[in-house]
């Protein structure tokens, strides 16, 4: 089961890796549909023709997209009107699903052992740094290891 995980973790890493770059993407403050359009010179009665919709439904949709109220479904609909691939997906914010598991599982790591080290402390049974930081790396190499639900609470 841990080797599925990993092998998971490594693939969907694959797969996220091209999105990494549309991290640094600047979304038009009109919203991309208003942007292609108006770059390709097309009304919005033209735009609405491709879409069957009239022109005041693509200016609603132009003010949904603003907005982020619109749904993947119609921005994919949209983006074959515009003879355009509609592409979503999701980039870490620590640069890889790997990454993300090493920082959450160092951050519960440090939670366990601090609570655990600190109970000791009332007991006049702490330990010293060194001991704590190697507590920590080695609870969050298990939990990393088991990739625990916890690490979501």
């Amino acid at each position: 089961m841990r080797n599925q995980k990993k092998l998971l973790i490594e693939q969907l890493d694959r797969k996220i890796k091209p999105f990494q770059k549309a991290e640094n993407v600047i979304i038009p403050e009109k919203g991309w549909v208003y942007s292609i359009r108006t770059a390709l010179n097309m009304t919005l009665e033209q735009l609405g023709k491709r879409l069957n919709i009239t022109k005041q439904g693509v200016k609603k949709i132009e003010e949904r997209e603003a907005n982020e109220s619109i749904s993947i479904n119609l921005l994919k609909e949209i983006a074959n009107a515009l003879d355009m691939k509609f592409v979503y997906g999701f980039v870490p914010k620590k640069g890889s699903i790997e990454n993300l598991i090493d920082y959450k599982s160092q951050e519960l790591a440090t939670k366990i052992v601090l609570r655990t080290n600190h109970n000791m402390k009332l007991e006049n049974q702490g330990n010293s740094e060194e001991q704590i930081q190697k507590a920590i790396k080695e609870l969050a190499s298990e939990i990393k290891r088991e990739v625990r639900r916890s690490l979501w609470d």
